[in-house]
């Protein structure tokens, strides 16, 4: 199933579009690599994707189990590699809610944001850090 269509706009920057909704993203390279740094990079992105397919995931679960985690607060750090360039490692920290979570809640949470398809779709080479502040 196609789900995007992007174009090359020149200045090492790309526009895809999301063909079902019509969203649009903008990506640039990034300074480090010749570019502006203006809008998110495909690195950017592919880190960013990781967390945001973990908060669904967790969300997922959290509806299932009737627990809310609504207001979770991801931070994203992208460590890149030199030779070859390519995204070495991913830090995903989650700031939950103070929901008084159980330790068995906390479990089936951070259980659902390691296996999200994202997390295991790239290479076991790409260290995922997941941190989590209850």
């Amino acid at each position: 199933m196609k789900i995007s269509s992007i174009e090359y706009l020149g200045g090492l920057r790309t526009s895809a579009v999301h063909l079902k909704s019509g969203n649009t993203i903008i990506t640039d390279a990034p300074p480090d690599n010749n570019g502006k740094g203006e809008a998110f990079s495909p690195t950017d992105l592919l880190s960013t994707s990781l967390g945001c397919c973990m908060l669904t995931i967790m969300g997922i679960v959290a509806d299932r189990h009737e627990l809310n985690i609504t207001g979770t607060k991801v931070e994203i750090t992208k460590n890149m590699e030199a030779n070859p360039r390519r995204v070495g490692e991913i830090v995903v920290e989650m700031t939950m809610p103070k929901n008084n979570f159980s330790d068995k809640d906390k479990q089936l949470i951070e259980n659902a944001a390691m296996t999200c398809p994202v997390a295991k779709s790239l290479h076991p080479d790409l260290k995922q850090t997941l941190v989590f502040n209850w």
